[in-house]
């Protein structure tokens, strides 16, 4: 039978269900029960002969002569339900002829356990809560393509286990980091997310038009900026875990949209973050260690801590203190990648990832050139003309997860930063005016921590790809 026909068969006994009511008999109990919580009861409901409700979706139809059993599940668990038509009467006829796997159902009876040992509730009432018109892929043709998947995640949550525990993980992740920093003293607060200017990141933004007043805003990059004038304005410890948009590539760790945490600690400096991140991760995985893609990765403090420099020296053979621009250009185009010519900043950044991509056990990568970190202080190294800024960020297998610095809080070094920044990256960043405006107010001084949490969820669950993380990822039209 093809899915066409599937489909106009369950619409035909959707219109005879209808017909006669949906309820194919009354149910008399009280508020349904969670199967879960019926499996943990079994033995004393079983005991007493309690009859309760229960709902959900049958996923198992197996008929026998006068009797069938089917498998009911909801989100807690799954129940085995046993309707007999000598118990029922006519009404089991609307059941074995006019319900199907993939149809929600009320059902209500005493539990028992099988011979086999299977527990079991004997149905004395049932009705149809709703009637699934498709069949679920599982008896069809599965649901294992990848592209399938993502475009209907509720198919593949319904027939992968294991993505549905994934994401359950995710939820739990959300909620401890969140009871984390309410731990540490910090406020959650909600920014703009539709900005005036796009900042706070270079990085190319998504624009849209506003109606009402008749402006163009930007989703937001980075809630950085609006974070630090909180700061300004007298709070202490703030951060936001949020939506933001960049309209750049896709890969295995970049969606176009993604959440991020960023926070923001008066009188605090990047060491201190450090001692902060590794806090954190004994909170989020007490036992200090993973397996992510089959390697072992312990998260026992402390981190090991390299600058950009010597990482990039030690990987690639390329001292970013003494090569010209030219010479980095030309060590990129032997590996056919091309940043935007005449950005310093993106050509080192493009060597960085390449040597990054060497790094398994978590590692604090600091020191990143100053022209990286336009919203960054100065780390004033004795001995070297080049410029650094007082900035690390923690990379894991690879993977960049948490960039952080000592913010930038001069007001008139930050408004030549921006001028610098715009005249350079001019689809990407835009001269904050009110930014530095309340910068003139006074900022005390703060550091700036920002994690990419689809990131996160990807190495503590073992995810190979951001997709697998994010419920409905990008997906180009079919």
């Amino acid at each position: 039978m093809s899915l066409e026909q599937i489909k106009s068969d369950r619409e035909k006994k959707l219109v005879v269900l209808k017909a006669a009511g949906i309820n194919s008999y009354p149910i008399k109990t009280g508020p349904r029960r969670a199967i879960g919580s019926v499996l943990t009861d079994f033995e004393k409901l079983a005991d007493g002969k309690e009859k309760i409700s229960v709902a959900g979706r049958l996923r198992a139809l197996r008929k026998h002569g006068g009797s069938a059993f089917a498998d009911l599940e909801d989100e807690t668990g799954k129940i085995q339900l046993l309707f007999k038509k000598d118990e029922l009467g006519e009404v089991y006829d609307n059941f074995s002829d006019f319900f199907d796997a993939g149809d929600f159902l009320r059902a209500e009876g005493e539990v028992f356990k099988t011979q086999k040992g299977e527990r079991t509730m004997q149905v004395a009432a049932f009705s149809i809560l709703a009637k699934a018109l498709n069949q679920l892929p599982e008896k069809w043709h599965g649901l294992k393509d990848t592209e399938e998947r993502y475009r209907r995640r509720y198919l593949d949550l319904l027939m992968n286990g294991e993505v549905k525990e994934r994401f359950k993980k995710r939820g739990e992740i959300l909620k401890n980091l969140r009871q984390f920093l309410a731990n540490e003293g910090f406020l959650e607060v909600e920014t703009p997310i539709l900005q005036s200017l796009p900042g706070g990141a270079l990085a190319k933004p998504f624009k849209t038009h506003l109606n009402a007043l008749d402006m163009d805003l930007y989703l937001r990059i980075a809630p950085e900026l609006y974070l630090k004038r909180l700061i300004v304005g007298g709070f202490e410890k703030v951060y936001e875990l949020g939506r933001c948009f960049r309209n750049e590539g896709m890969d295995k760790s970049h969606n176009p949209d993604f959440t991020m945490l960023e926070f923001y600690w008066a009188y605090a400096d990047e060491e201190m973050l450090m001692d902060l991140t590794e806090k954190m991760f004994e909170f989020l995985a007490p036992d200090l260690s993973i397996e992510y893609q089959g390697q072992k990765i312990s998260l026992r403090p402390p981190f090991k801590k390299i600058t950009m420099r010597e990482l990039i020296l030690g990987e690639l053979g390329i001292d970013i203190d003494k090569v010209s621009q030219e010479e980095i250009m030309a060590e990129l185009e032997k590996r056919d990648i091309k940043p935007e010519e005449g950005k310093a900043c993106r050509a080192i950044d493009a060597l960085f990832k390449i040597a990054r991509a060497k790094i398994t056990e978590p590692t604090f990568v600091t020191e990143h050139p100053l022209e990286m970190s336009p919203l960054a202080k100065e780390k004033i190294i004795a001995g070297l003309e080049k410029r650094y800024a007082a900035r690390f960020q923690l990379v894991i297998n690879g993977l960049e997860l948490i960039n952080a610095y000592s913010e930038l809080n001069n007001p008139e070094e930050q408004a030549k930063r921006l001028k610098e920044q715009e005249t350079l990256h001019e689809d990407e960043v835009r001269f904050d005016k009110d930014f530095i405006e309340a910068l003139e107010y006074g900022m005390p001084p703060t550091a700036g921590w920002g994690l990419g949490v689809d990131r996160l969820v990807m190495l503590l669950t073992d995810a190979p790809s951001v997709r697998e993380v994010i419920l409905f990822p990008a997906m180009r039209e079919r």
